[in-house]
């Protein structure tokens, strides 16, 4: 495959760095108006504009499709449509990339709440003097939804700020609770994270029901996959206090526009779907992707292989 391969890239600025494959594939940029045009033509798509779905509107087009398709994001659901589900082509994600610095993100949004850092950057600049109580972190109690790597990793840190911190997935198994336990452990937490993938059963499951399970003192952080949530009921449980606050750094609709009345509801932490970006991510899903490559390209199996009935890498 050595020189002939094409390596056809979604692009996004700034462009992926792929100097390692000079003269060992054919490099071919698309956006999403030329992505259908290229795809007959490619052995491999590299999806680095991960936040398009132009992948789902080209590939039921005509002709041959790519043999592999590696995505630099953890999530697919942008990219899955029924016909690459039920094609022979191999999907990749980034797996491991983002894992510690999404938990480091969620520690800090813990902290940040339990701490009322808010109100006090808000009093700073406001020159006020607004003495007040916080709640301790430790000896309180999470639950993360999503027992991948970066589930795992948000409650391996938690840990050890010295919370209690359960874990639950699509199926029980050692350190993980199945989803029977989901609504129990929601009663009792202090907070609540979501980080799961987004699938046919997990799309709206924090609704109304959900937010009306959690304690009034319960904070709830959305790290996964914006559509996880029903945002309007999420808005009416602050609104309304059923909960004490909430953190989100996805959304059911990105960006969000200066109108989105999102900006104005009280107790809401907005971030942009950063929680995962620190200083050279690019660089890393970059050379993440080069030595996959470089695995393909010797015929040797692929770590990160989605399972594309399920929408994410199958745990161990």
């Amino acid at each position: 495959m050595s020189g002939t391969t094409t390596l056809l890239v979604l692009d996004a600025e700034p462009s992926p760095r792929l100097g390692r494959l000079t003269g060992r594939a054919r490099i071919v940029h698309a956006d999403e108006t030329s992505l259908a045009a290229h795809l007959p033509d490619a052995d491999v798509l590299l999806v680095w504009d991960f936040a398009s779905r132009a992948v789902r509107d080209a590939w039921p087009g005509p002709g041959p499709r790519p043999r592999w398709v590696h995505t630099a994001s953890a999530g697919v659901d942008h990219l899955l449509c029924p016909e690459l589900a039920a094609s022979d082509t191999v999907v990749t994600n980034a797996r491991g990339v983002f894992d510690q610095p999404i938990a480091e993100y969620v520690a800090a949004l813990v902290l940040a709440m339990a701490k009322d850092l808010p109100l006090t950057w808000r009093s700073q600049n406001a020159r006020a003097w607004r003495h007040r109580e916080t709640r301790r972190v430790a000896g309180s109690r999470a639950v993360v939804v999503g027992s991948g790597p970066i589930g795992r990793a948000i409650a391996t840190t938690l840990r050890a700020l010295g919370v209690t911190a359960a874990v639950t997935g699509r199926a029980p198994r050692p350190g993980v609770h199945g989803p029977e336990d989901l609504d129990r452990l929601l009663s009792r937490a202090d907070w609540v994270v979501a980080a799961a993938p987004l699938t046919p059963e997990t799309e709206g499951m924090f609704d109304a029901r959900r937010f009306g399970i959690m304690q009034p003192s319960a904070r709830f952080i959305n790290v996964g996959r914006g559509r996880l949530v029903v945002e309007k009921a999420l808005v009416e449980a602050l609104s309304k206090r059923w909960i004490a606050g909430a953190a989100l750094d996805v959304f059911e609709r990105e960006p969000l526009s200066r109108e989105d009345p999102l900006w104005d509801v009280p107790n809401l932490l907005i971030s942009p779907h950063m929680s995962g970006d620190t200083v050279g991510w690019r660089d890393s899903l970059a050379a993440q992707f080069v030595r996959l490559y470089e695995r393909w390209e010797a015929g040797e199996p692929l770590p990160n292989v989605v399972d594309k009935k399920r929408g994410y890498v199958p745990g161990h």
